[in-house]
């Protein structure tokens, strides 16, 4: 499985809010260099797990969807004659 990069506003703006994040509700000041190490580590470790719920959430959904196109088309059927 690939690596999951993000692009550089989103990491930059990930990168504040975990500042944001120890500030606020840890009271600790937390450092460029030390957010983006965590960053690396939430993303490596956590990220292909919240990835993968999210393919398992989009197929369930599709399916459904799926589903519900399925019978439409059943309705459009015309019965066949009867020789």
């Amino acid at each position: 499985m690939p690596v999951i990069e993000l692009e550089k506003k989103t990491r930059e703006a990930l990168i504040r809010k975990l500042q944001q994040y120890f500030e606020r509700e840890l009271n600790q000041e937390l450092g460029a260099f030390d957010a983006e190490f965590l960053l690396d580590f939430v993303t490596a470790k956590l990220g292909p797990r919240y990835y993968n719920q999210g393919l398992r959430d989009a197929a369930t959904a599709l399916s459904k969807r799926m589903d519900v196109l399925t019978e439409a088309l059943e309705e459009l059927e015309r019965p066949e004659p009867r020789n």
